[in-house]
């Protein structure tokens, strides 16, 4: 018996990093998935190989979310869950952030979230369950990172107010709060089909080594498995909630 047997759930971002992750943990656990993403050819090959429907998705287009849906009642007759994990980070200070920067990750972070609640929720089951993606950003601050810090903390704005609002249909709603996660957003060599995986984690690992307490950059396969928890019946008294997975970096500051 999988946690998710006879729950379908779609999954945004899952061509590669933690949406691949948590599509192959959520099939495994029982789930029927429906895999979305922009990079079409990735996002198909993982959905043949794990047994689910793939369907492109910009997720800061309303009709493209809608196209998802109805092929999803297409393919399995109902949805359970949804994981707003698609997003985009740029580098930049404020001062030299343009504002077509900012509002391309505002576009996709937190634009794609909302309309992922807002056309997604009304066709869940009832006990149906979201799993927005924010970040350790979204509870702190970076420099570097202010628009995507800035979107992250909307998220959790929005994971909330929907809470809140869906409350009455049994329908919770959580937040996933990464810290640094060795996917191709934090580890661009990731990317590089010549490079050694292996040797590359080894080298992030080091560099986070005195920032994480814990001393390594975290795995994708770590935060699939506590949007396993939040889309299971493990947390079915949770709602409205972020859950922090960083290894311990939010804790505060070590003087060791």
């Amino acid at each position: 018996m999988g946690k998710l047997d006879g729950r379908v759930a779609i999954v945004t971002g899952a061509a590669r990093g933690q949406g691949e992750q948590e599509a192959r943990l959520f099939r495994a656990e029982g789930a029927q998935v429906v895999v979305t993403d922009v990079l079409d050819e990735p996002g198909e090959a993982l959905a043949k190989e794990i047994g689910a429907v793939y369907v492109h998705l910009d997720v800061a287009e309303e009709d493209d979310w809608r196209a998802v849906v109805r092929r999803t009642r297409e393919a399995y007759g109902h949805l359970d869950g949804l994981v707003n994990n698609a997003g985009i980070l740029r580098l930049n200070s404020l001062t030299d952030t343009p504002l077509k920067e900012f509002m391309q990750v505002v576009r996709v972070n937190q634009a794609g979230c909302f309309l992922g609640i807002k056309v997604v929720a009304p066709e869940l089951a009832d006990g149906g369950t979201i799993v927005n993606t924010a970040s350790y950003t979204g509870l702190t601050g970076m420099a570097a990172v202010g628009a995507y810090a800035a979107s992250k903390h909307a998220v959790l704005g929005l994971t909330r107010v929907a809470a809140l609002e869906l409350a009455p249909r049994g329908i919770r709603v959580n937040a996933v709060c990464p810290g640094a996660i060795d996917t191709a957003m934090s580890n661009p060599a990731r990317l590089d089909p010549a490079a050694d995986t292996e040797e590359t984690a080894r080298a992030v690992d080091g560099l986070y080594r005195k920032l994480v307490p814990l001393g390594r950059i975290g795995r994708p396969e770590e935060v699939a498995r506590l949007a396993l928890f939040l889309t299971s019946d493990d947390s079915s008294y949770i709602t409205g909630q972020p859950f922090v997975i960083d290894g311990g970096w939010l804790a505060g500051v070590s003087v060791a």
